[in-house]
This record gives C-alpha cells, sequence and structure tokens, in this order.
C-alpha cells in the first residue's frame, strides 16, 4: 500500500538534506506519493551552478563527503526518476532570493506556496528537516 510522504527542507546542513533526500528516493523508490518543499537556507544548493560547499553539523556530515556516499542532490534527482516524487520550491523564498524557478535545477516543479502545500500534503506524514 503506497503513502503520502511529505518533507520540507528548511535547512542548510549536509546531515538533514542528506537524510530528507535518502527518504525520498527510497519512498518513491517503493511506491510512494513523494512531495519535498524546499525554503529558507535549504533551496539555495538547488540554484543552477551552485557551486558552494555544503556545511556539516559534524563529524558524520563529514564522513558523508569523505566515504563516497551519493550527495543529496543526486538522490533527490532519482526520487523524480523513480517514482512518483515532486521537488517544489518555495514561491516566498524565491521571491526574496530574486531567482527565477528556470534558475532551479530541472527537476523541480513549479513555485509553490506554503498553504498549498500543507493542504496538499492532508493525510499523509509530514516530515521537517
Amino acid at each position: 500500500m503506497s503513502q503520502k510522504i511529505s518533507i520540507v527542507c528548511v535547512s542548510g546542513t549536509r546531515e538533514k538534506l542528506q537524510m530528507a533526500a535518502m527518504i525520498a528516493s527510497v519512498a518513491a523508490a517503493t511506491g510512494d506519493a513523494v512531495s519535498v518543499f524546499f525554503s529558507m537556507n535549504a533551496l539555495t544548493y538547488f540554484i543552477k551552478g551552485h557551486s558552494a560547499g555544503v556545511p556539516t553539523e559534524g563529524e558524520f556530515g563529514k564522513l558523508l563527503a569523505q566515504k563516497g556516499v551519493p550527495p543529496f542532490k543526486q538522490l533527490f534527482k532519482q526520487a523524480v526518476e523513480l517514482g512518483d516524487a515532486k521537488l517544489l520550491p518555495c514561491s516566498m523564498a524565491l521571491d526574496l532570493l530574486k531567482i527565477t524557478n528556470n534558475e532551479l535545477d530541472s527537476e523541480f516543479g513549479p513555485p509553490t506556496g506554503l498553504t498549498r502545500f500543507l493542504s496538499q500534503s492532508e493525510g499523509g506524514q509530514l516530515l521537517t528537516f
């Protein structure tokens, strides 16, 4: 039986983005409907051409990079390719950052407001990172 999983990503740290991406990709690959809402510090890593490193919270974040664990951007992309995953940018964050949806990685869907995202998340699991 498939579930509806909604993930809110606002953190800009490697560990939190990695966990959100792992959940999204595994859930999508197993047939769950996944929606990921990106806002605040998380959104900037998905602007085309962004090359700044991702800060870590601790030693585990450093290990993720050192041991060749698939990076979070790759896992989010796989979630879209493998299953029913939607990556949604926060419309308010886009306005504040003065960027358009076209400036984001190609896997992203249309800008979405928080009210709409929460409404569409009703009846499923809601996770925040």
